[in-house]
């Protein structure tokens, strides 16, 4: 038998408690066996053929239980298999010595060897248990015959003995069964244990990462559960000290006085539509509230991208029986417009021509980048170091009036993006700002920032103009294909920088800045999240 030690991986971990409890009992059973000798009341039963020998035997025994139980409460899962025999062995040995001091079986003592027997047979293996079982019969068969040699015993006695070790041997067996079908039973129940463990880490990472917002609701109305989605789209509905803080636990509590209702919208705080979809969750202490919080733009935006992808394709076939035409309209209509005999008011009929053909034209175009986009590639880039070069370019090909502000951090500011259509995006949100400045004020000014948002922990762009902004009927349109308050522009400016950001895993929404300018902001995705 191996002396491997019992350690938190080993079979016998399961066993520890019972050696503690074990090297108690032998400590109890010592001293108890030395105060029936010393007391005298077991006068005539326990030491009376060797008053000598069982008093050192027990004195020595009990010394040896006390060392042995200090060693296990400081050493604790290093009883090895072999120290284990050896403490059986010393156990076995010593009773068999009382008994012989206390005259024979008829002492009684013999059947403290059960005890001892049914210790090994659950802390060893079963040759090993049955080994010291056949150990103890065997001396104790010894002895009765060493008694009867002698004179001391009668052939009873030898009776006696055999029927001891049956009941020996029984015992064992009979635990050594039930200590297999435990240790089976608490295998499995073990491995159970560690499946389900690993289940449960394994759903609790798939929730955090799902991109759709999942919150569990108390009976109280407190947040049980909050994974990253749901964080970053309801952001200040989740603070207990928000001005709106009160929006989303009223409508758990309107959903569950009316559980018909499967759904519900909810304005974020960035002015986006939120989509909370409701389930009930029964458990023992009260009913808590499943919700699935998702951006309702989504919907909105796969109807728009399976319709623009139509269009793409649609565009794509007939671009070249569409340009041509449209071309020899334009061309006829500027040689039109050169005729030295034209009037004005036909002069300023070709003009319209001219402008709508090439409005034509870009629409065209537009669709046709839609449909042959790239994928996006984004790497890791400080956005501040970034946007200083973009500026470079922009700065070059702006109109020579323009007031273009910067303001960027000290520090680093981390994101992932593709740079090249980072910078279709932000090209289009300058123009912007600087065509509606001009409007609104008569000079083209543009303030453009760079900083992280605390809170959501992620890095932001904000494009501000001086315009009048964007009117509040106006603003859930304003990323719709095809939409535009002006009248040259083809609709698709703003919808394909949502696009481009969104492939980039950021968001980009209107607002008003702190100091109640128009402003388009990007919120990118964590620096760390690789997608």
């Amino acid at each position: 038998m191996s002396s491997t030690a019992i350690s938190t991986s080993g079979p016998y971990l399961q066993h520890h408690e019972l050696l503690r409890v074990y090297a108690y009992y032998r400590v109890a059973i010592a001293l108890v066996l030395l105060g029936i000798f010393t007391s005298g009341i077991g006068k005539g039963a326990v030491g009376n053929s060797a008053p000598a020998l069982y008093l050192n035997t027990v004195i020595a025994y009990a010394a040896l239980n006390f060392g042995w139980l200090l060693n296990l409460r400081h050493s604790a899962y290093h009883t090895g298999a072999g120290q284990v025999g050896l403490i059986l062995g010393c156990d076995i040995l010593t009773f068999l010595l009382l008994i012989q001091a206390s005259g024979g079986l008829n002492s009684g003592l013999g059947y403290l060897l059960l005890i001892n027997c049914s210790v090994g047979s659950m802390l060893l293996d079963r040759r090993m248990g049955a080994f010291f079982a056949a150990v103890a019969s065997i001396g104790v068969i010894g002895l009765q015959l060493y008694g009867l040699l002698t004179g001391h015993a009668e052939t009873q006695d030898i009776v006696s003995a055999g029927m001891l070790g049956v009941l020996l041997f029984a015992t064992v067996s009979a635990l050594q069964y039930l200590s297999a079908r435990i240790r089976s039973a608490t295998l499995r129940a073990d491995q159970q244990s560690r499946h389900a463990a690993h289940l449960q880490r394994l759903a609790q990472q798939i929730i955090e990462r799902m991109r759709t917002g999942v919150l569990v609701m108390d009976a109280a109305n407190k947040p049980e559960l909050i994974n990253r989605a749901a964080h970053q789209l309801l952001g200040e509905q989740l603070q207990p000290d928000g001005e709106r803080q009160g929006d989303l636990r009223r409508i758990v509590r309107e959903w569950r006085r009316d559980v018909s209702r499967s759904s519900a919208l909810m304005q974020a705080e960035n002015g986006s539509e939120l989509r909370l979809s409701f389930a009930n969750l029964r458990r023992d202490h009260g009913h808590s509230t499943l919700v699935f919080v998702e951006d309702n733009r989504k919907l909105v935006q796969a109807a728009q991208k399976l319709k623009l992808a139509s269009l793409g394709h649609l565009t794509g076939s007939i671009a070249h029986e569409v340009r041509n035409p449209l071309g020899a309209i334009s061309h006829a209509a500027q040689l039109l417009s050169e005729s030295a005999n034209l009037s004005e008011e036909d002069r300023h009929l070709t003009q319209i021509i001219c402008r709508h053909s090439q409005r034509v034209n870009q629409i065209v175009e537009n669709v046709m980048q839609l449909s042959r986009r790239r994928a996006a590639v984004p790497q890791l880039h400080d956005l501040g170091d970034w946007l200083e070069l973009f500026m470079q370019d922009f700065r070059a090909g702006a109109p020579a009036d323009a007031q273009i502000r910067m303001h960027l951090p000290d520090w680093p500011v981390d994101a992932r993006f593709d740079p090249e259509q980072l910078a279709q995006v932000v090209t289009n949100l300058c123009n912007n700002a600087l065509h509606h400045s001009h409007v609104a004020m008569g000079r083209r000014e543009l303030e453009i920032s760079v900083y992280r948002h605390r809170e959501r922990d992620c890095a932001i762009l904000d494009v501000a103009d001086s315009g009048r902004g964007v009117l509040p009927e106006h603003r859930d349109k304003i990323f719709e294909p095809f939409f535009t308050t002006g009248q040259g522009g083809s609709g698709l400016g703003l919808y394909i920088a949502r696009e481009l950001c969104e492939a980039n895993q950021a968001n980009l929404y209107y607002c008003r800045t702190d100091s109640n300018k128009s402003c388009f902001r990007i919120e990118f995705a964590h620096a760390n999240r690789i997608f």
